[in-house]
């Protein structure tokens, strides 16, 4: 998702810091404040539910969106903007928030849930939902975070509309980079999907982009810097046979190699795919009982603010039902 200087104030009446109680015993303790988050305890507000959430920065990555038009009902506003509306319809249902906690610690006992924060203090639960999110990973190479949001970008589908008719890279090579080029080469002038070693996409989607026009492929191909001026004007790359150094022009990247699940201590405890996601049912439900996880840090292969929050929906409905069945 593409950053544009964003100030990140959001409103300080939506951001008050509300701490939780530590003696009391919640039924739904929520651990993350983006749209997963914020809409979990929405929905648990709403069944009667004593709940709180602990989360480290409100929004959670929409903060990290300069332009959002693909959230339903609402049109091209910004990251920041959206998460304050979020904020603030939490902020009316008098849910406590305990903003910039870290959660270092996780058991479960007779039943109940309880987190530490780095704090010292712990906190305690009938169920317990996690959406402590995702995030990116990196190239990690010179220029990547002086031009983030100014060129470089790292959701395809969020950003792409943004470089429509221009010259745009895509660096990966695994599923999620050959659809990114076949997304953005509906839009862009021209993609070059870039990646340092052979494609390890399907051949499926192989065969679609070699017979796609518009996007050329560089493969053993390592970018080693991102150039620009007050935006990005292109890229270094090196040869990995040869060792030859050359720059190519152009006016976006796209980094789709994958991302980083925010697991914490929670993953000594749940159940999580190869690329460490958590796993989940239909209804949220993690290997554990009474433990819910919703929005990008679960498997579902789609990271989007919808998705996300619609996952938070489900999360603390069927945590309502947890309850009532278990008689808690």
């Amino acid at each position: 998702m593409m950053t544009l200087n964003l100030s990140f104030n959001l409103d300080s009446s939506a951001l008050k810091k509300t701490t939780l109680d530590q003696d009391a015993l919640y039924d739904l303790l929520i651990v993350g404040s983006g749209p997963a988050g914020l809409n979990a305890a929405l929905y648990g507000a709403r069944k009667g539910l004593k709940l709180g959430i602990l989360g480290l920065k409100k929004g959670g990555q929409v903060l990290d969106t300069s332009s959002v038009d693909n959230f339903i009902g609402v049109e091209d506003i910004s990251g920041e903007a959206l998460a304050e509306r979020f904020a603030a319809h939490v902020k009316k249902l008098e849910v406590p928030i305990y903003d910039e906690s870290e959660v270092v610690d996780y058991f479960s006992d007779n039943n109940l849930h309880h987190v530490v924060l780095s704090s010292g203090e712990t906190y305690k639960s009938k169920t317990m939902i996690l959406a402590t999110g995702s995030k990116p990973r990196r190239l990690d190479v010179p220029g990547e975070k002086d031009y983030a949001g100014k060129g470089v970008a790292y959701c395809a589908i969020c950003d792409g509309p943004l470089f429509k008719d221009r010259d745009v890279f895509v660096a990966g090579g695994g599923n999620s980079a050959v659809e990114a080029a076949l997304d953005l080469a509906k839009l862009a002038r021209s993609v070059t999907l870039v990646h340092r070693s052979l494609l390890r996409a399907d051949q499926i989607l192989i065969n679609q982009i070699n017979a796609d026009p518009k996007i050329t492929v560089h493969l053993k191909t390592k970018i080693t810097e991102i150039i620009g001026d007050k935006a990005m004007i292109g890229i270094r790359v090196e040869d990995a046979d040869t060792g030859e150094q050359r720059v190519l022009s152009g006016d976006g990247i796209f980094i789709e190699i994958g991302y980083l699940p925010n697991t914490g201590p929670f993953k000594k405890h749940v159940a999580v795919n190869a690329q460490g996601e958590i796993l989940t049912t239909p209804l949220k439900e993690t290997n554990v009982p009474g433990l819910f996880a919703a929005g990008d840090v679960t498997g579902f292969p789609y990271k989007q603010i919808v998705i996300a929050a619609s996952d938070g929906a489900v999360a603390a409905l069927a945590a309502n039902d947890y309850i009532q069945k278990h008689g808690l």
